[in-house]
């Protein structure tokens, strides 16, 4: 007698896990390069401090309403498809069986077994067939705006926290080469642990952020030495 296994999913954790990772790599990005940057003027070590405690709050709540609108805008599309297929069932079956059976036929079904396939499956469930075969939506991959929020803001603030915790820790010439280090090695981990979680290519991932993330701050220490220079 056979046994069905269980099968992990990774298509599960793409909602979640996209917000997350672009929550993370944000926080960890755009907060090291403001300290750098700052630091690279010569500015105060208080002053740094303030600036990316700001950058950390601001990025946050920035992360979290730019996801909510965005996702609740793609909820919206969704919801407006639903509606309208709901109401094309209810008034013009037969042209929604042709759609499924064209659709099958596409597949490489032929026409008999097309019609049998879509017969069935509307008789099971009409809507979530059309759904997934019609429309491409599935209950895996549909939006959930808070639950995009959340993340982006909590990763975005954990991000954050781990160039800005090395600032009190160094001073002067120190703190642009402290915070780029702890910057690239916490971007390593994350395109490890994304890769990881999406079940994607490791090296790939590491290599991708990481190497964004030093141009990003390579670019802010040479804006931030050119204005240190020009006040100074």
């Amino acid at each position: 007698m056979s046994r069905l296994h269980d099968e992990a999913h990774l298509v599960d954790r793409i909602g979640w896990l996209r917000a997350a990772v672009l929550g993370a790599n944000d926080g960890i990005v755009s907060t090291a390069s403001l300290i750098v940057g700052v630091a690279a003027a010569s500015a105060s070590p208080s002053a740094i401090l303030i600036t990316g405690i700001a950058g950390l709050v601001a990025g946050a709540m920035s992360m979290a309403a730019g996801e909510y609108v965005s996702v609740s805008s793609q909820a919206d599309a969704e919801g407006a498809e639903i509606m309208r297929e709901k109401w094309e069932l209810a008034n013009v079956p037969q042209d929604e069986r042709e759609e499924l059976i064209m659709i099958y036929q596409k597949r490489g079904l032929d026409r008999e077994l097309a019609k049998q396939v879509a017969d069935r499956l509307t008789a099971h469930d009409a809507l979530t067939t059309h759904m997934r075969d019609e429309l491409g939506l599935s209950p895996h991959l549909a939006a959930k705006p808070l639950q995009a929020a959340l993340a982006s803001a909590a990763s975005f603030a954990v991000g954050a926290a781990l160039p800005l915790g090395i600032v009190p820790f160094f001073g002067g010439a120190n703190l642009p080469w402290a915070v780029s280090i702890t910057a690239l090695l916490s971007l390593a981990m994350l395109g490890y642990a994304g890769a990881k979680l999406g079940g994607a290519p490791i090296l790939k991932s590491v290599i991708r952020v990481s190497l964004w993330g030093a141009t990003a701050m390579a670019a802010t220490a040479a804006i931030g030495s050119l204005f240190g220079a020009t006040i100074a």
